[in-house]
């Protein structure tokens, strides 16, 4: 793989169904950019990758044969989960870090991050699905990210959160599938999303595929052996709900972060 790749591929099963994604998979900052002026512990922290979620996603993927897709940028140097026109798409404050490296970042800056590493990833990603369906395995996609044991303070009590927007299919089946193994599962919290032209409104919604967005605590995945297990667990929830025929149709539904009239 080319040391200065945007994105890691994973190559699974593409007429199988499912397609996973990792978003905020990874804490590097490729050069030019060294380390956004930033010390080392803070890339350590959730400002700058969703921490676990490399282990997990590398596991999904052996266990269930789906190609994946991950990024090798840390979301301090863009947002792969937001669109292009997203004011948070550069941080410049993130959790009380102050980001040195984005306070000058321009127009034109803006855009050769989004050439280098945000677009090659979501490229891949479409082309991918376009593979899929032209196979005629329209994939259903699962996103994986990961949260904070406690905000502020304040301990969060879920054990995982689903979040979704408007096209529920997967999400539906999966609450009541994950709560039936006695975990504590937030419904659009601690986040909520609807978040306009994110991953998975882009490649899920606007395409009319079926998709997941699975939000496991940190604390939870913090070792490789607590991402295998969950890489189990999300395994038995999602694979029997993904092969079922309402999952592999195209269901077009109108994003609430779009707001009426659209």
């Amino acid at each position: 793989m080319d040391d200065d790749a945007p994105f890691t591929f994973l190559p699974g099963d593409e007429t199988g169904g499912l397609l996973i994604l990792a978003d905020h998979a990874s804490n590097r900052v490729p050069p030019p950019y060294g380390d956004l002026g930033l010390p080392a512990a803070e890339f350590e922290r959730h400002i700058a990758y969703d921490i676990g979620t490399a282990w997990l996603v590398h596991r999904l993927a052996a266990v269930t044969g789906a190609p994946a897709l991950l990024t090798r940028f840390s979301r301090l140097l863009i947002d792969a989960n937001r669109g292009e026109d997203d004011p948070t798409l550069v941080m410049r404050l993130s959790d009380g870090a102050i980001v040195p490296g984005n306070a000058g970042v321009d127009a034109a800056e803006r855009r050769r991050r989004i050439e280098r590493f945000h677009r090659p990833y979501h490229r891949a990603i479409t082309e991918l699905i376009d593979r899929m369906i032209g196979a005629g395995a329209p994939p259903v996609i699962l996103s994986i990210h990961s949260f904070t044991p406690a905000w502020r303070g304040v301990p969060r009590p879920w054990d995982m959160a689903i979040l979704w927007d408007s096209d529920d299919r997967m999400v539906t089946p999966a609450l009541d599938a994950f709560r039936a193994r006695g975990l504590m599962v937030g419904d659009n919290e601690p986040y909520d999303g609807a978040l306009r032209n994110d991953t998975l409104y882009h490649h899920g919604t606007a395409r009319g595929l079926a998709h997941l967005l699975i939000e496991v605590r940190q604390d939870h995945i913090a070792d490789e052996a607590g991402a295998n297990r969950w890489a189990q667990t999300i395994f038995e929830v999602v694979t029997p709900l993904s092969a079922r025929p309402a999952m592999r149709q195209s269901v077009f539904y109108r994003s609430r972060a779009d707001g009426p009239g659209m």
